[in-house]
């Protein structure tokens, strides 16, 4: 692991940070592009060669200050990776008025600390850009498969599922009534953000699988799926509901090893950073 997040000043990196990240190199349960593993290390070597100031916002993020917390190395089985994602992230959450942050991995790295989160804050909404539904109870012969990344949450906290345009038929019955806009639909309405925004209050944990994005601007991803969404709309998005919500964490997975990875790292590390300025422009 880099010496600190992107780089920065040291004097920006310690205790006194605002904002926690902890990484969970994890990919033991993908069925089909394997690399999730590699996720973590490819997205902090590429936030050490974004600049850091954020034209959008006309800030520096990394002045908040970014911890970075360790690895979660956990690999015997998903339900030992997901405990151990838990108890970090149980850990974490007694530093009162800090934002925890988290890079996978797969996206079965979320249901450890959506847990925790939703734990702290039972009223909270759990915010997914994503391809899939990944509503499966289980897959596999495990609930900790990354299929069922947000089943847990669906059942237990208030799911809002943004850009999905894959989902098995046995996963109809769990989606949230109302609360999942469809890729297909977001393609051809012009209120689609607006619609989104109704849905969400109070404290909100935003997590969001790389294939969220079309496979055209993020290819390196475990299950590419054609229909995805586009970068700025999505940050219209993202600026939005840290305007209008208490974002308390977020997480971003399925970034994944390839023969020409760098791009898709590369928009994740600036994804990352943006949900940092938004973060930073909402609480000043």
């Amino acid at each position: 692991m880099p010496k600190t997040y992107a780089g920065i000043p040291e004097e920006y990196a310690g205790e006194n940070a605002a904002v926690q990240l902890i990484t969970v190199p994890y990919d033991g349960t993908s069925t089909w592009g394997k690399g999730a593993d590699k996720g973590p290390e490819l997205f902090l070597d590429a936030s050490e060669n974004m600049e850091l100031y954020d034209i959008e916002t006309g800030t520096e993020p990394y002045l908040l200050g970014v911890l970075l917390c360790g690895d979660i190395t956990e690999k015997s089985s998903p339900e030992a990776m997901t405990e151990a994602v838990y108890k970090k992230t149980k850990e974490l959450l007694q530093n009162e008025g800090k934002l925890f942050t988290l890079f996978g991995g797969e996206h079965s790295v979320s249901i450890g600390s959506i847990r925790a989160v939703g734990e702290k804050y039972p009223d909270l909404t759990v915010l997914q850009l994503d391809a899939h539904t990944d509503l499966r109870p289980e897959f596999h012969g495990s609930t900790c498969n990354h299929a069922c990344a947000v089943y847990e949450a669906s059942q237990k906290l208030n799911l809002v599922q943004v850009g999905i345009r894959s989902c098995d038929v046995e996963e109809l019955q769990y989606v949230p009534k109302d609360q999942c806009f469809w890729a297909h639909e977001i393609a051809r309405n012009n209120h689609w953000i607006e619609d989104v925004l109704k849905k969400l209050k109070g404290n909100v944990y935003i997590t969001i699988d790389l294939d969220a994005f079309d496979p055209s601007i993020a290819p390196s991803t475990g299950t590419p799926e054609p229909g995805g969404l586009q970068w700025y709309p999505t940050m219209e998005l993202l600026k939005k509901v840290f305007m209008k919500c208490n974002v308390v964490a977020f997480d971003i997975v399925e970034l994944m090893d390839s023969p020409m990875p760098k791009p898709t790292a590369f928009l994740a590390a600036k994804l990352y950073y943006k949900m940092l300025a938004y973060y930073h422009q909402a609480k000043n």
